[in-house]
């Protein structure tokens, strides 16, 4: 946390509620589990950005165990290990068929029931922290039995009802929370990176 909040004091402020989510999603890799993303616009993509910081080494290579390099063959020595992370807004055609046939404010919901099990967690972005599709998915994946990580801006929302814990990022302006939301997902991958598989 030192060297994110060396870089954007502002932080200070949701340091509590980072530290949080990183122990959440640890817990849960550690057991097995998976983490859901989701988010519309630029968190869409905030999404995708951060399923690619978990699936494949950051700032970590992750080479495999010997006996795992063994059962690949000559692919083990160029593949890594990874932390199970799906970015549902990339499921875009479950996400068209659903909105077309069913209800658009529910796609995501859909997905974490289709998906989510009992102790994964759902990292849930909206700048504004009210975004239908999103609560909804959160109120899904509490039914399901998961841990709830919100990412949002600094005003109070509906995120805050059905999350289990909520970072608010000190921002109103969409551009502003988004600029402060980069950071904030950087530090939550390397640190559950390095809690994982270490620092090499």
């Amino acid at each position: 946390m030192e060297r994110l909040l060396k870089r954007y004091p502002v932080l200070e402020a949701c340091k509590a509620e980072i530290q949080q989510a990183i122990m959440f999603l640890e817990q849960s890799v550690k057991n097995g589990g998976t983490i859901l993303i989701c988010g519309n616009g630029g968190s869409c993509s905030d999404s995708i950005h951060i399923s690619g910081e978990l699936l494949k080494g950051f700032l970590s290579k992750r080479p495999l165990k010997e006996e795992d390099k063994q059962k690949l063959g000559e692919m083990g020595e160029y593949l890594q290990y990874g932390i199970p992370a799906i970015p549902l807004p990339s499921l875009d055609g479950v996400i068209s068929a659903f909105a077309n046939d069913v209800d658009p404010k529910l796609v995501y919901a859909q997905l974490v029931w289709a998906l989510g099990r009992e102790g994964d967690v759902l990292l849930a972005l909206t700048t504004s922290g009210n975004s239908e599709n999103v609560v909804k998915a959160c109120e899904a994946a509490k039914a399901k039995g998961m841990k709830v990580i919100g990412l949002t801006g600094e005003r109070s929302c509906q995120l805050d009802l059905s999350c289990d814990t909520v970072i608010h990022a000190p921002a109103t302006h969409t551009y502003q929370v988004q600029e402060l939301h980069l950071p904030i997902y950087h530090e939550i991958c390397m640190q559950l990176e390095e809690n994982l598989f270490g620092n090499d």
